[in-house]
């Protein structure tokens, strides 16, 4: 999303990667305010084995919009930077058996990755999207929101649950993360798919798709297919993935990965190069380590309209 104004934590002169000791000594983060459009990106970096890379400077990255490179103006990393977190968890008649679960692992999860400066919510959905609990510091009102939930409606609006979600963060600042506990099939949500994912998108938000299903869920394939389809498109389309909860998979080992790829996370700021209004989707590239790294982050974004 772009901000007509964006506090951001900024990190001035960081040293290059394998820096000496005998270098000049990273400042202190400061907080700055800009007036112009940001355009703010998450990324997530992994090397050729695959395994987390957490020690980058601004200058190990490299952006581009629509094959036009943009000039980074703000880089930092995750400990500079509150974290925002939304927990949505499916409570419709698919998730009976796996939502006593849900519930324990979601706990144990924030306890986990909240640290005092952040904030999260809890949101349910079944018949429709319910905020349990709005944005908070104390993780004890979160896990008490987590322990109300119980099955209810057959019926499950998933996209009108992400769509909710987003408007919570819409208007806040800092690293915002959804974790979204569901099997993935939407029913008589009334926002679409593509709005929901457009929604999430304008508020910055990351998704990560915990797919949980009910064993049964597996006797009906196109079922399934459709499920991920739709979590894939969520998760790509925000720079977030999905990681499926089965038998060979269990949910504390989903969660934790989660909860490791958070401390990672960079967050990239850069004004466009292109100023015009007209709303219309905008492709980024992230790049980093000269394209030997992987990189997750969103795939761009959507333009102001006047």
């Amino acid at each position: 999303m772009i901000r007509q104004l964006a506090v951001l934590p900024l990190f001035l002169g960081l040293p290059a990667l394998g820096a000496t000791a005998s270098q000049t000594p990273e400042p202190s983060p400061a907080t700055l305010k800009v007036s112009t459009e940001v355009v703010n990106v998450l990324a997530v970096v992994r090397d050729k084995d695959d395994r987390l890379v957490p020690d980058l400077t601004r200058e190990d990255f490299e952006l581009s919009e629509d094959n036009h490179a943009q000039a980074m103006r703000y880089f930092s990393r995750e400990t500079d930077t509150p974290l925002l977190l939304g927990v949505l968890m499916d409570t419709s008649a698919s998730q009976k058996r796996v939502l006593p679960e849900e519930r324990e692992r979601a706990k144990a999860f924030i306890r986990q990755v909240m640290q005092p400066q952040d904030q999260g919510f809890v949101l349910r959905f079944d018949r429709k999207a319910e905020l349990l609990q709005g944005l908070t510091s104390h993780s004890k009102l979160l896990c008490r929101a987590i322990d109300s939930l119980v099955e209810t409606a057959p019926t499950t609006h998933l996209f009108d649950a992400v769509k909710t979600a987003s408007e919570v963060l819409r208007k806040e600042d800092g690293r915002k993360v959804l974790v979204l506990l569901t099997d993935g099939f939407d029913t008589l949500s009334h926002t679409r798919l593509t709005t929901a994912l457009h929604a999430a998108q304008e508020a910055d938000a990351v998704i990560y798709c915990l797919a949980v299903s009910d064993p049964w869920t597996g006797l009906m394939p196109f079922y399934r297919l459709r499920a991920q389809i739709t979590l894939k498109k969520l998760s790509r389309g925000t720079g977030g993935r999905v990681i499926r909860v089965g038998p060979q998979h269990e949910m504390a080992q989903a969660f934790n990965e989660v909860a490791e790829e958070l401390p990672t996370e960079y967050l990239l700021g850069y004004t466009s190069s292109n100023g015009k209004h007209d709303g219309k989707f905008r492709r980024i590239d992230v790049r980093a380590c000269h394209g030997t790294c992987k990189v997750e982050a969103r795939r761009g974004y959507y333009a102001p309209k006047d």
